[in-house]
């Protein structure tokens, strides 16, 4: 196991910069995610700690040791690639124990290595195979046990998963935790599937546009996001925003059409006449009669998800989600009123999305929906 510790990291590609001054520390053992769209900067981060990118400026250090200027074989990582990167000649044995074969490993040590880790992640039948005769899957776990094999003090992922179909992803992210869970390598994974970073990570950092946005772990980043670019980014299904002022008179948030939705009196003080972004979770919300809840509006259309289903609707022109298990008695255009759970609100100034602390009242029961 070895700490990560990453102190004002820079990467620029001539005049621009990709990576803005970012500042994170990897404890032993941890598997961290690092979550954000293409073009945030993620995969640069991790090929930085991997040594295959120079940084422009800053310190990476591995396990104590600044490794600014050491080649990728000597920092102790190994990494798994988005296109499992296997020889395609080799068998999935050879692959699996390539790297021991190189290092001068002898030959029964080395196949009884083999067999352990294959067997640790379920290939012990495919040994003969070649990667072409191979599911995608398969192939994944052939990059995994190669990795595992040279048991580093580091494991870096770049998108593992992104090749694979839906429920074989679900499939190898258990895989993934599993043996994280049984090695315990310092593990660092990058994806922009926020389902990965919820179900992997011990803590996601969140990058936008070169910068972190908030490090925490997933309960802390969905429960508490800390600005409005990671409320948008976190959450499925996502979460609306609506625009509107603080009123300390009425210890409230007033939106344009003079709705309310009330929150602490002493934040309210404390943010009089603020101009803000209210957001607020599709599943946190309940619908309810016309003119009985905290917001109205009208539906749009309604949209099938299994166990629940999501009520479309429209709120000052602004489209608008409700998570419900009830079923749709609604016509295009019917008015409806929406029950916000006043413990569950966000928000955010609009002047910088950052949060802004509003502990909220218990909400007032209302009328349900008929």
């Amino acid at each position: 196991m070895a700490k990560i510790d990453i102190r004002q990291v820079r990467k620029s590609y001539g005049k621009d910069e990709v990576i803005s001054g970012v500042d994170l520390t990897v404890n032993n053992g941890e598997f961290v995610v690092i979550l954000g769209p293409s073009g945030c900067g993620k995969s640069t981060l991790l090929r930085m700690i991997a040594g295959l990118e120079d940084i422009s400026g800053g310190e990476i250090s591995i396990g104590g040791t600044v490794v600014n200027d050491l080649e990728p074989r000597q920092r102790g990582c190994a990494m798994v690639f988005q296109n499992y990167a296997l020889y395609p000649h080799m068998t999935v044995a050879e692959n699996i124990g390539y790297a021991l074969k190189v290092a001068g490993m002898k030959k029964p040590e080395r196949l009884e290595k083999v067999r352990t880790v294959a067997k640790s992640v379920g290939l012990e039948e495919f040994m003969d195979r070649k990667p072409g005769q191979l599911s995608g899957g398969q192939r994944q776990r052939v990059a995994m046990a190669r990795a595992i094999i040279r048991e580093p003090a580091v494991f870096l992922f770049d998108e593992p998963l992104s090749n694979l179909d839906a429920k074989l992803r679900v499939q190898m992210r258990h895989e993934i935790r599993r043996i994280h869970n049984r090695i315990k390598a310092t593990s660092v994974f990058v994806t922009h599937d926020q389902h990965e970073g919820m179900t992997l990570a011990d803590r996601m950092v969140i990058m936008n546009k070169g910068t972190i946005d908030q490090v925490g772990t997933p309960e802390e980043v969905y429960n508490r996001p800390a600005t409005v670019y990671v409320a948008g980014f976190i959450g499925s299904p996502a979460m609306n925003f609506l625009s509107g002022q603080i009123s300390a008179e009425q210890s409230a948030i007033v939106l344009a059409d003079d709705s309310r939705v009330e929150i602490a009196s002493e934040h309210a003080r404390a943010h009089p006449g603020a101009l803000v972004q209210l957001g607020l979770r599709p599943e946190d919300l309940t619908l309810c009669a016309p003119g009985s809840g905290h917001l109205s509006g009208t539906f749009d259309f309604y949209e099938e998800l299994g166990s629940a289903g999501l009520y479309h609707l429209m709120i000052e022109d602004v489209p608008f989600s409700v998570l419900s298990s009830a079923k749709p008695r609604f016509a295009h255009g019917d008015p409806i009123g929406v029950l916000v759970d006043t413990s569950r609100v966000h928000v955010f100034a609009a002047k910088d999305g950052r949060r802004i602390d509003t502990e909220a009242r218990i909400p007032q029961q209302m009328e349900p929906a008929e």
